[in-house]
């Protein structure tokens, strides 16, 4: 969570002792300072950001002291009421001609408005107006006073002029073809044309949205009750402090539960923010009416760790929590799966071995998936029919495309975790040539301070000769390596070594991916990065950082190699986003590189890249809502 600083407004306040206390607090002003260190002011008013809420602070003054508070709406520009108290959250809006959208939710204008930055030279698309570059940002003189503008050029050199007021009429432009789009021209009909046919062309999708729609809502599921007593016990007993959005999208879950319809709810958040509680708390809440929970998982490592963390929480409640997955004999397997039908077991974990046909439930009402992408086809045609018959939530950091647009159309629904835990540091993060003094030197660092260090080498062939390479340069290091390949005891020993802190630096493939979280390990080499996809990447870079140290990634490519322009692209996309809740840019920026697929079919696509993927959606949108109504 935030820290913020709040601001009671007093008589005589200097302004100059307001803005020390901002910069004391580590935040930034838009007023500007001048050489003798006074504060320049439009007609006695400041626009401070960072932002009251979700809403510009507005200090007016009278003279050189505070005269009155207001806040103001970003997008209609309408001033707000007067007020005695302001809350300043350090979030910045305007930052060297690079635009950050500060809407949160999903609100119907502004479908991707969460995850898409705006840069000098990206191509934007305006509403009325159509496809653009963006030039930066430049105060113009109205009758109000200096009012900053944003520039857009289109064809033939024309510049249009936005206002901050309508910036929410801006978008950047975003398209799957792989060929760049052509400018707009201004004075014409054509933009307008190009809307209408996309309008009459998304009719079609907009009608099979809506039959989706109406069959969800027709289907009869099971209504969970309202919270037990034991509930709020377990809610209370969460070690940590509980972010806003945690506790948001655990009251959507719970009202999706106690609904007659079946829950289909995808769960996004970063990496490291508390996706698997509200999951943990869904899971409590169906075993208190008596149903059985699913949790299913891509890997063993990420089997092992999601039960470890169900046990702990849930160790002083009657709660039969079992694990399948090939960490347990065949005697135990047995054991479990008569458990699961004749309904001892209450919370099962475990791989795509839940799928089987041999896995019956007594009274299954929950199946958790976490990272769906990472499941084959094979196994999502068996998870579709689980969303026919109960309650289904989805946990994912990097929505794949599907997900992430049906979400966004409401075929399915979608809560959003966007608070970084409480002391959370962003990851410094690296794309550089490979080099042993690097290794060397970063790996000892993380040492010195009493931490540990993942270095992924993503090929069994080879993986103990890097072990025995960085035991030389690190003599004094303990070394082990893991890949999936290994014996199941053997593999559960290392990883075991590791999490107890008996092992000083892993070896290991991308089976660490997802569901390690060890504190110590704070630094993380990643040999031929170019290799990896972008989701790949990013979930690797969540190993890291995911409590209150500051966490380093070095992404290493071979020495004067030429990659292609993908990886390129992937490379600068991971160094690029590092803030703190990236993930549902790095998802936008992998469908740019990767292209839609067959995500929407042939004649979407054209459409698409027409208007642009925010547009279309907004037009899709505009469309679901229209045909609803009749």
């Amino acid at each position: 969570m935030f820290a913020s600083l709040k601001l009671y407004l007093k008589q005589n306040i200097e302004l100059k002792d307001l803005v020390q206390t901002l910069v004391e607090y580590n935040y930034q002003s838009s007023a500007q300072v001048d050489q003798e260190g006074d504060f320049s002011r439009r007609g006695g008013i400041i626009d401070i950001f960072p932002v009251t809420f979700e809403n510009p602070l507005r200090i007016e003054l009278l003279g050189s002291q505070i005269h009155s508070l207001r806040s103001f709406d970003l997008i209609s520009g309408r001033t707000l009421e007067n007020h005695q108290l302001a809350i300043i959250l350090p979030r910045k809006i305007f930052q060297a001609g690079r635009v950050k959208e500060i809407y949160t939710g999903f609100a119907d204008q502004l479908p991707l408005a969460n995850f898409v930055d705006l840069e000098i030279g990206d191509l934007v698309v305006h509403v009325n107006y159509g496809i653009g570059r963006y030039l930066g940002i430049k105060e113009l003189k109205v009758e109000t006073g200096l009012v900053k503008h944003l520039v857009v050029e289109y064809a033939e050199g024309d510049k249009l002029y936005v206002p901050v007021q309508d910036l929410h009429l801006l978008n950047k432009y975003i398209a799957f073809m792989g060929r760049p789009a052509r400018l707009s021209k201004l004075g014409t009909k054509t933009w307008q044309k190009i809307k209408t046919k996309t309008k009459q062309g998304i009719f079609s999708l907009a009608s099979e949205l809506i039959r989706i729609q109406a069959a969800r809502a027709s289907l009869e599921g099971f209504s969970f009750s309202q919270d037990h007593d034991w509930q709020k016990k377990l809610e209370q007993s969460f070690p940590y402090q509980e972010t806003p959005d945690q506790a948001k999208s655990t009251l959507e879950v719970k009202r999706d539960m106690q609904s007659s319809r079946p829950m289909d709810r995808l769960l996004c958040g970063d990496v490291g923010y508390g996706k698997t509680e509200v999951a943990l708390r869904a899971a409590f809440k169906a075993v208190m009416d008596n149903k059985q929970v699913a949790l299913l998982v891509p890997t063993t490592i990420l089997a092992e760790q999601h039960l470890y963390t169900f046990m702990q929480r849930l160790k002083d409640f009657p709660v039969n929590v079992q694990m399948l997955s090939r960490f347990r004999s065949l005697k135990e397997q047995t054991q479990i799966i008569a458990g699961l039908n004749s309904g001892v077991v209450d919370i099962v974990i475990g791989t795509h071995r839940l799928l089987s046909d041999d896995i019956q439930f007594k009274d299954l009402g929950l199946v958790i998936i976490d990272e769906e992408q990472r499941f084959g086809l094979e196994h999502k045609e068996k998870l579709k029919r689980f969303r026919l018959l109960v309650d289904v939530l989805t946990l994912t950091a990097t929505p794949i495309p599907r997900t992430l647009y049906m979400s966004l159309m409401g075929a399915r629904d979608m809560s959003i975790i966007n608070t970084p835990p409480l002391g959370r540091m962003p990851i410094e993060t690296r794309v550089l040539e490979y080099d042993e003094d690097l290794v060397k030197t970063s790996i000892e660092r993380e040492l010195q301070r009493d931490g540990q260090c993942y270095f992924v080498y993503n090929r069994v062939k080879g993986i103990e000769r890097m072990q025995e390479k960085i035991t030389q340069l690190l003599p004094r290091a303990r070394v082990a390596s893991a890949h999936g390949q290994m014996p199941e005891k053997e593999l559960e020993q290392v990883m075991l070594s590791f999490i107890k802190g008996e092992v000083d630096v892993l070896v290991t493939t991308t089976i660490v991916e997802s569901g390690i979280d060890i504190p110590r390990a704070n630094t993380l080499l990643v040999e031929r990065a170019d290799r990896f996809g972008l989701a790949e990447l990013y979930q690797l870079r969540g190993r890291v950082g995911r409590f209150k140290y500051k966490a380093y990634a070095y992404f290493l490519v071979p020495r004067g190699y030429v990659f292609n322009e993908d990886a390129k692209k992937r490379l600068g996309a991971i160094e690029k986003f590092t803030e703190l809740g990236s993930g549902f840019k790095i998802a936008m920026e992998d469908l740019q590189i990767r292209g839609a697929g067959n995500l929407l079919g042939p004649q979407q696509h054209g459409f698409i890249t027409a208007v642009g993927f925010d547009l279309y959606c907004r037009l899709l949108r505009l469309t679901i809502e229209e045909l609803a109504k009749k």
